[in-house]
């Protein structure tokens, strides 16, 4: 992955969020009584981890010209996410998230304004060619005019070389409908993208518990090579086209203290490593480490620990 000419590691375009995280621990949004503020958007995390791990990231989104949308530039810069991609809109609302706080994956109710009016302009050719990792999620493929965004310009980086790379965390709450969400994975999996999945994402797409060999079978027909599925405190499993699928184990995690974006920090660590050139199996432990860092904080990884030391 190494090359010296692209000086973007991981371009994250898609959701840039406020999450009110809900302060009661295991009860549903109906019993949540107050929340906590915290920066979200699952491109985003991956964006401001990145940042942490010492890499260069950039982040392409939509935020409104209010108070919402100066905390969410003051936290990126703060963090040394590159933010000249992002837009400001005045006449609509910073996208926000309310969250209930939970051991499983938590309830949310979405309130989106800004988020997914992402145009061609902010991802010029120019940037895409400065590029190693264009990442994006399927919250930010739900909705136009990001979603044709997104798509037009995921097939200008495929050509120009980029690896891509996909959260898919499909909820029904963000689509008009589950056939209109299938095909717009299926148009991105065709430029091969390294997929992220979790049991969860999984169930709510096809409607059912599917085996996990035919979750793969069903992306690697899509012409991908390498999909990561994510079974929470069961592990992970991840497989590559023509190889024995690898299975590790979750880190045991004692306190579970809130997991809003575990499978961020699993990601993000897993490119970390993935541009870092290790082994396949490397870049899952890794990963595996970042996400059981990230269940024993609430909210996001602690700026005040030195990440790098605990992963390699």
């Amino acid at each position: 992955m190494e090359n010296s000419i692209k000086n973007i590691d991981i371009l994250c375009i898609g959701e840039v969020l406020i999450d009110f995280i809900g302060h009661q621990k295991d009860v549903h949004i109906n019993n949540t009584r107050d929340y906590h503020r915290y920066l979200g958007g699952s491109p985003t995390n991956v964006a401001m981890n990145a940042a942490r791990l010492g890499l260069k990231s950039r982040m392409v989104a939509t935020v409104g010209n209010d108070g919402f949308g100066e905390y969410i530039y003051e936290r990126l810069n703060q963090v040394g996410v590159d933010t000249n991609s992002i837009n400001k809109i005045n006449n609509k609302p910073t996208s926000v998230i309310f969250v209930s706080r939970s051991q499983n994956t938590p309830d949310f109710i979405p309130y989106r304004e800004a988020d997914y009016r992402i145009s061609e302009s902010q991802i010029p050719l120019a940037l895409l060619a400065n590029t190693k990792i264009y990442h994006t999620t399927c919250f930010a493929l739900s909705k136009n005019p990001a979603q044709a965004t997104i798509l037009k310009k995921a097939e200008e980086a495929y050509n120009l070389g980029c690896q891509l790379s996909i959260d898919i965390n499909y909820a029904d709450e963000l689509w008009e409908d589950k056939k209109d969400a299938l095909s717009v994975i299926k148009a991105y999996c065709k430029f091969n993208p390294l997929i992220k999945i979790s049991e969860d994402d999984m169930s709510r797409l096809f409607e059912r518990h599917l085996p996990h060999d035919e979750i793969f079978e069903f992306f690697h027909k899509e012409g991908v090579e390498t999909i990561c599925l994510t079974l929470g405190s069961k592990g992970v499993k991840l497989s590559q086209k023509h190889q024995p699928v690898i299975e590790l184990p979750a880190i045991k995690v004692e306190n579970v203290m809130d997991a809003t974006g575990a499978g961020d920090a699993f990601w993000s660590g897993f490119l970390f490593a993935y541009i870092k050139d290790k082994p396949i199996e490397e870049c899952l432990k890794v990963a595996l480490k970042l996400a059981a860092l990230k269940l024993q904080n609430v909210g996001r990884l602690p700026d005040n620990i030195d990440i790098l030391s605990k992963l390699l």
